[in-house]
């Protein structure tokens, strides 16, 4: 194990003494509040410390098994406990370098999830509402729940827009690496010649505010407008002004929605939108500055780049940041999307794990 990691170690081993004297001292229930910060801190550097028990006493017992080569008796013993702990410390090491990493702050949130169509016309549309139905049943297999904020539909079905709050346990770390560009390749149901076309719609995962004070939306920064909803006709047809569109002049972000029943409904999923967008630039702001010396591809998110490819002629699934193929579009546009993001999160990791050693 390189020295800086167990130095780092030895500083978390000293730490949760540390925390375990403050805590149990008789002024620590005076302060709530700082009670409940070390709670937090304690419980994310137990398992850290631990494994890092648990690995010391393996350094330990190799230790002690090579010197009892020396003993002709205890010789074949000690060369077999050798052999398992010099296969078990490197394990070890692994597990606990992942303990170590960074754990992103925003991974237990729900998420905003933004689907736009892009080039192609009816037919990206088209794939817009395929993507939403994608995620709304991975959603469902996950027992998420999933709220329609805002959506634009098309004529031939579809979406040229569609906003969603995905509301459940750690969706945006399951979600995250999902921004970017996704492109289609099938034959239209309008194509009569059954020539293949190619479309592209754009899919932004957006952590959630906790509350829209979390993020700084000054009510004088904000320009709020009412307009009369679209529909589709018939009884459908808002005859009232109650469809919302804010604008954060600092950024000249804005959010719209007409979906609600009410204006005052339509705001607050406005607000809620626009707070997003703002947490998501915050985000994206903090993420290159981590990463201003070595650009990590998986954690991007750059809405410009072609992430994904959904070939419907040969059944395949590419994701262009892995190198991933899945022969199996059927089901990933079922929601079936498991092993996909987990081969993302693995690639995460291991760049992740080669920053780490590169310290």
């Amino acid at each position: 194990m390189k020295d800086s990691i167990r130095q780092k170690l030895d500083l978390l081993v000293d730490r949760l003494e540390g925390i375990d004297r403050l805590l149990s001292s008789p002024e620590a229930g005076d302060d709530m509040a700082q009670f409940k910060k070390l709670s937090r801190e304690r419980a994310e550097i137990e398992p850290v410390v631990a494994c890092y028990g648990v690995f010391r006493r393996a350094e330990n017992d190799l230790a002690e098994a090579e010197a009892m080569l020396n003993d002709p008796e205890m010789r074949d013993f000690a060369a077999a406990e050798i052999t398992a702990l010099k296969t078990r410390l490197p394990e070890l090491e692994i597990a606990l370098q992942t303990l170590l990493l960074p754990q992103d702050p925003d991974d237990g949130r729900s998420v905003l999830l933004e689907i736009r169509a892009g080039t192609g016309g009816d037919e990206s549309a088209l794939f817009a509402g395929d993507l939403a139905r994608m995620y709304s049943r991975f959603a469902e297999r996950r027992r998420w729940r999933v709220e329609i904020l805002s959506a634009n539909a098309s004529e031939l079905g579809g979406y040229r827009e569609i906003i969603c709050r995905i509301d459940g346990q750690d969706v945006y770390s399951q979600l995250k690496f999902e921004s970017g560009g996704h492109r289609v390749q099938r034959v239209p149901e309008t194509e009569t010649q059954g020539r293949i076309h190619t479309s592209a719609c754009t899919v932004a995962v957006m952590p959630e505010a906790d509350e829209i004070g979390e993020v700084d939306l000054n009510p004088a920064d904000l320009r709020i407008d009412t307009f009369r909803a679209s529909g589709a006709g018939g009884q459908h047809i808002n005859k009232t002004d109650s469809a919302v569109r804010v604008t954060h002049l600092p950024t000249g972000m804005v959010a719209e929605c007409q979906d609600g029943r009410s204006q005052h409904a339509n705001k607050a999923a406005a607000l809620r939108v626009l707070a997003a967008r703002i947490k998501d630039a915050q985000v994206r702001a903090r993420q290159s500055a981590i990463a201003s010396t070595r650009k990590s591809l998986i954690g991007s998110g750059d809405r410009s780049e072609r992430i994904r490819t959904y070939n419907f002629p040969q059944g395949r699934v590419t994701d262009h940041r892995i190198n991933l193929t899945l022969y199996k579009i059927a089901a990933i546009m079922d929601g079936d999307l498991d092993e996909l993001l987990a081969a993302l999160a693995r690639e995460h990791q291991a760049e992740q794990l080669a920053e780490l050693a590169a310290q």
